[in-house]
């Protein structure tokens, strides 16, 4: 991944010593909060809180319930004007109670795909972790061998169950392509949940015992009836919505006529080639293209030769 394209990434972004050996220290949960310079994180359904200059809200220790699951973030690695090098931050993962009390206008609490290219490095990363840790605890309450409730242990990293099982958190992995043709024209596609003007690359998740390439081929395939040659890694970023590992590739569509492409009719409701100039006339009115999170804006801005003047 060159230096240029990872700029591209707003959720790739990190300031942050995730400190793993800290979250086996015994009561690890009460260190956190004895601990007057440990920053809290409230997220709320996956939401968290601003400031009025942008950056993370954090909250003290007497703020969060001793029944709010905490998730040990790790270290800052530079000073920062709300805290120096080396202070901890935590997630505390709270309920709605908890969560009007802490903020009662529900307008505040905001959705990371909003603002993730309005944060710091350090409060990017901070934010994508807490967010994906909060999605990965809200469906893992129960043991899926046993059936019965689990415990938050090792600094919110493990949930174990009664017959001393653990569960730990799991990434999903997706694929996300830039197909070019012989004209480089890039290929867009229409999801179906999407409205009919907003298009974005074809992407889908890696199935078992398939190699990212493999899964490239097969994905675009599926879902353009185009056949692809030569896939190059481009970058990753995390995209927890809830819990992918979005990995950026470009590829070049086979020999045979470029322009004969079909969507899936299922996922996927309109495949079409765009040129730069079809972008140029287009994005902003008639199309409507990813959003600046996204590593499928980064992807086909690397296409584009330069940024996009867009949301």
């Amino acid at each position: 991944m060159t230096v240029e394209f990872a700029a591209r990434l707003p959720l790739a972004r990190n300031e942050l010593d995730r400190d793993a050996e800290f979250r086996t220290v015994p009561d690890v949960g009460r260190v956190l909060r004895d601990d007057v310079d440990t920053r809290f994180l409230p997220v709320h359904r996956a939401a968290m809180l601003r400031n009025a200059d942008g950056t993370l809200r954090f909250v003290a220790a007497a703020d969060v319930p001793e029944s709010a699951p905490l998730v040990y973030l790790g270290r800052s690695l530079a000073d920062a004007a709300d805290a120096p090098a080396g202070t901890r931050f935590a997630a505390a993962l709270v309920d709605d109670e908890t969560a009007r009390q802490i903020e009662p206008e529900d307008a505040a609490w905001e959705n990371l795909r909003m603002f993730g290219t309005e944060l710091s490095a350090r409060d990017q990363g901070l934010a994508v972790e807490a967010v994906a840790m909060a999605n990965w605890h809200a469906v893992h309450g129960f043991s899926p061998r046993t059936g019965s409730d689990t415990e938050v242990v090792t600094g919110g990293w493990v949930r174990r169950d009664d017959q001393g099982h653990e569960l730990f958190p799991r990434t999903d992995a997706a694929v996300i392509v830039g197909v070019v043709d012989r004209d480089d024209r890039i290929l867009l596609g229409s999801n179906a949940a999407w409205d009919q003007d907003r298009y974005s690359l074809l992407a889908g998740f890696v199935e078992p015992g398939e190699s990212l390439e493999d899964a490239v081929r097969r994905e675009v395939f599926e879902e353009s009836g185009v056949h692809v040659e030569e896939p190059e890694y481009l970058g990753s970023q995390p995209w927890p919505f809830p819990a992918s590992l979005m990995v950026g590739f470009r590829a070049r569509a086979l020999d045979g006529d470029p322009s004969t492409v079909r969507p899936d009719g299922v996922e996927i409701l309109d495949v079409q080639w765009f040129s730069r100039e079809d972008i140029r006339e287009r994005a902003g009115d008639t199309l409507h293209l990813p959003g600046r999170t996204s590593i499928a804006r980064a992807i086909i801005e690397e296409w584009y030769g330069g940024p996009l003047d867009l949301p």
